[in-house]
Order: C-alpha cells, then sequence, then structure tokens
C-alpha cells in the first residue's frame, strides 16, 4: 500500500510551460522570469502536494534550456551570517555552489552568479574569490539609497548603473537564488535598467509556486505557506490590486501586494511605457494549482506539513535560532487550522517508547529518548535509545528489520565491529558518549552486510524510508541528523536535548 498522491507532474508541466513561453513571446525577444522557491530538491512542494517531484522545476528547465539563461543570486548578508537551508543542514554559500553542480549534472550551465548588497563582507568576497577561481562569472550589485520607494534613485547612474550587467544571449533568462531574500526581483530590474539603456525592450515575470493564486486563502496548502515564512513573517492576502482592475479574487502575499505600486513605477520608470500589469497576481506564470487531482489529499498533507513546521520552529527557539514571536505565530496557524503536535501520527508513539525506556532503565546518562517511524502502509514502528546507540539508530535497526521481515531480536551488528567502534570513540577520540549515533550505525551495517546475508537484507531496505515520517521526543544529535536526512525521512522533534552537554561535535 502507498500513499495517495493528489498532483499531476505531467499535467503541471505542460500547463507551466506553456505559460512560461506565452509569456516571453511578449517581451522583445528578452523576459527575465524572477525564479522563486527552491529550483531543486524542493521538498516543501512535495510535501504539501503529494505526488509533486521535488525536481519538477528541473525538468521544467530542461525543457526550456536550449533557450534560457541561468542566473544565481545570493545575498552578501546570507553568506556573513551563514544562513542555513534547514532541509540539507548548509549554508547558503554552500548550497549555492551544490545548485551550480546540480544544473550542470542535469545539463544545464549557469551563467553568472550574483551576489546582491556587496558591500565587501569578507565572507562574501572569499566566496567571490572561490568561484572566480574554478571559473565561475561573479557580478556584483550594490545596496541602492532610497530602495525600493525613491523610483528616480533606483533607476539611475547612482542606483542600478552602479550594477555589473550580466551579458546574456538567450529570449529567456532564469534568476534564481538559494532561498527568499536573495536579491532576485532586484537583479532582474537591475538587467531591465541596462538592457533599455542599450536598446533591449526586455521584459519581467515571476513564477513563484506558493501561496497558490486560485486557491482560496485559507485553503491548507496557502496557509502551510505561511508556516514555511513564520520566520520572516509573510502572509497571504487577497490581492487587492487584481480585485479592482479585474473584479476576481487571486491570493498573493504581503511583499508581493506591498511593493506592486513601487514595481509598477518602477517598471514604467525604466521602460518609459506603461506597465503590462494591473496586479501582482498579473506578473505571475504560476500554474501548480491546475496540477491538483485530488483536494482533499493535499489538505491533509498540508495540515501534516504545518504539524512539522511546528515543531521546526519550536526546536529553532530551544537552539536560539528563532525568536519567540516565531513559535507564537506558528500556534496560531495551528490553532487557525484545528492542528495539534498529536495529529502526528508519530508523535504519540515516540513519546510511548521514551516511557517504556524510562521504565525500563534502557537510557543512556539518564535521558530516555524515544523515536518512531510512519511507513508507507500508516504502520509505526518504535525505536529508543540505550547504553550501546543512539534512539535513532534502534529506530531505524528495526524498521530495516521489519521490512526484511527479520525477527526483532536477531542482531544485525557483530559485537566486535560495536566494540570496536566503541574503542575507537574512547580511547582515540576521547569521546564523552559511546553509544553509536545513526550515522556509525549505518556504516557498522554495511560492515556486516559484507558476511551477514541478513544485515545484507535490511541494508538493501533502506532506501524504502525515503519520504517516511519520523518523530523523536529529543532534538538529534548531529550523527543521528545527518543519518537521517541522507535516508530522506521527513523528521520532527520534541524541543528537548538528547544530552545535558553544552557541545555536541
Amino acid at each position: 500500500m502507498t500513499k495517495k498522491t493528489g498532483f499531476d507532474n505531467e499535467k503541471y508541466l505542460a500547463e507551466q510551460t506553456a505559460a512560461i513561453l506565452e509569456r516571453a513571446k511578449k517581451s522583445d525577444n528578452k523576459l527575465y522570469l524572477e525564479f522563486g522557491g527552491k529550483i531543486v530538491f524542493d521538498y516543501h512542494a512535495s510535501r504539501v502536494l503529494p505526488g509533486f517531484d521535488p525536481n519538477v522545476k528541473m525538468r521544467l528547465l530542461q525543457h526550456l534550456k536550449d533557450r534560457a539563461d541561468i542566473i544565481l543570486c545570493i545575498y552578501a548578508g546570507d553568506i556573513e551570517r551563514k544562513k542555513v537551508r534547514a532541509d540539507f543542514g548548509i549554508t547558503y554559500d554552500v548550497d549555492a555552489m551544490k545548485l551550480i553542480d546540480d544544473l550542470r549534472a542535469w545539463g544545464i550551465a549557469v551563467t553568472g552568479v550574483v551576489i546582491t548588497r556587496f558591500q565587501n563582507q569578507s565572507a562574501a568576497t572569499i566566496f567571490k574569490n572561490k568561484l572566480e577561481r574554478r571559473g565561475v562569472p561573479v557580478f556584483l550589485h550594490y545596496p541602492i539609497r532610497g530602495y525600493p520607494t525613491d523610483v528616480d534613485g533606483i533607476a539611475s547612474e547612482e542606483g542600478y548603473g552602479r550594477n555589473d550587467y550580466i551579458p546574456t544571449t538567450k529570449p529567456l533568462v532564469v534568476v534564481t537564488g538559494p532561498g527568499p531574500g536573495s536579491g532576485k526581483l532586484s537583479t532582474c530590474l537591475s538587467q531591465l535598467y541596462h538592457d533599455h539603456k542599450r536598446g533591449i525592450n526586455s521584459g519581467y515575470a515571476k513564477f513563484e509556486t506558493f501561496p497558490i493564486w486560485n486557491l482560496p486563502l485559507k485553503h491548507p496548502v496557502n496557509v502551510a505557506y505561511e508556516a514555511a515564512t513564520v520566520d520572516i513573517k509573510d502572509f497571504n492576502l487577497i490581492d487587492p490590486h487584481h480585485m479592482e482592475a479585474y473584479g476576481t479574487t487571486a491570493i498573493n502575499y504581503n511583499r508581493d501586494v506591498e511593493l506592486f505600486p513601487v514595481l509598477k513605477r518602477l517598471l514604467e520608470r525604466i521602460t518609459g511605457a506603461k506597465s503590462p500589469y494591473n496586479s501582482p497576481t498579473d506578473m505571475g506564470v504560476n500554474k501548480a494549482g491546475f496540477g491538483i487531482v485530488d483536494d482533499a489529499v493535499v489538505r491533509e498533507a498540508a495540515r501534516q506539513e504545518i504539524i512539522r513546521r511546528y515543531f521546526r520552529y519550536h526546536c529553532e527557539y530551544a537552539m536560539g535560532f528563532a525568536d519567540k514571536d516565531s513559535t507564537q505565530r506558528i500556534a496560531m496557524i495551528m490553532e487557525e487550522v484545528g492542528a495539534k503536535p498529536e495529529d502526528r501520527p508519530t508523535v504519540n508513539a515516540a513519546r510511548k517508547a521514551a516511557q517504556e525506556a524510562e521504565t525500563g532503565g534502557k537510557g543512556n546518562e539518564g535521558v530516555f529518548c524515544g523515536a518512531a517511524l510512519e511507513l508507507r502502509d500508516s504502520e509505526i514502528i518504535t525505536g529508543s535509545n540505550s547504553p550501546l546507540m543512539h534512539a535513532a539508530s534502534g529506530l531505524i535497526l528495526n524498521t530495516v528489520k521489519k521490512l526484511a521481515e527479520i525477527p526483532r531480536k536477531m542482531p544485525l551488528l557483530p559485537p566486535s565491529v560495536v566494540e570496536s567502534i566503541a574503542n575507537l570513540k574512547k580511547h582515540i577520540l576521547n569521546a564523552r558518549t559511546l553509544s553509536l549515533d545513526l550515522d556509525e550505525t549505518l556504516i557498522a551495517l554495511s560492515i556486516s552486510a559484507g558476511h551477514n546475508p541478513a544485515a545484507q537484507m535490511a541494508m538493501e531496505k533502506l532506501k524504502e524510508l525515503q519520504g517516511c515520517e519520523v518523530h523523536m521526543t529529543h532534538m538529534p544529535t548531529p550523527g543521528d541528523e545527518a543519518g537521517l536526512r541522507r535516508l530522506g525521512v521527513n523528521l520532527t522533534s520534541e524541543p528537548n536535548f538528547a544530552t545535558k552537554n553544552l557541545f555536541e561535535s
């Protein structure tokens, strides 16, 4: 049995490609397309729209690659403060380099990287040098006084005129970035300014998956977008400009709606002609709503995503990455959709596993951790920590045993391997704890698989965990988190620390 799907990739791909090409025809053979969201591995979209291929946007770009240049933007401030992309656990500058590699793997070349709002930040300068010395062209854009309201100052030699111009040759220019606030819009408009000075009547459009403009305002998929952007305080609303121009309802979000009057004036100032757009929704070429084929399925999936975000923000608050306002706002969103943490099926199961570990005295250093995983057929497997291994390790071993139909009491890891790793940690690495985290457990399992057919069978089942739901009663240690991320599970945890130590290597 598999989870139901609610999204048709092929229908979406056909609709989206046609919409982009149609919009490109309306420009003078040059359209800058602001490409929002994650261009590859869009796991938020795949979670709220079951069936959505996380790389469907890359497939879209493959359809267009002979007609498109790719520009990658990254905000210098995000490089300086080492902003992290949570689903990979890597910083935005590393994610930008990974994105270049991913695009190349799909046969798509990046025309150049733009460092936006550059002010000679040392980390941004190192990033620039690193790319240039690997043959990647880098361009610099600078902060503009009065942005975004001083239209005359922005569209002048002291504004966009200071920015590096990025030469492009294709009729479509896709402008993307590792996350929100990368400077994609400003880069598009800066290019428009330089193009029009050169007599090129280029145009601008926006491609953003969420919020979905033709779903209701309070549809869970759109509310899940608000949950995902609690930290930057985005919220959805009915586009008042669209309502005024056409008398019909369309959904957009606050920053686009607030900025639209200024953006419209900027477009008119740059091009010297009347803006082709009457609303921020007009600017979009977004067709995700047309790919939904089962509304009930996506509603429930979006509701589950909101619960995941609830746990994530509470964990980030515990670690000092989020403020109290974020946890309060996500709690309000949870209440709005009528959800509670226990509506996530793995939550109570993980808590029960922790209680049983405490009753049996199986914890480690007085901390009793429980973990639970929901298989695709909705069966839930549990695990807990012990002096030998972390809760995540026990959970994954129990799960692959179940999938491989191996008795739960049959050991998969030879005692000699476990003992050898423990000795390494204790006597060589001077580790505080000897129990195996998930990363170490997976390595031990692979060693065991060389001479144990049961371990080999269990290891082959690991790939079936992709997309499964996991909850832990304590935040994962770095080794657990890395292992779970590689397995591709959707992880949540309670905002509790798995150890009393302040430092975890």
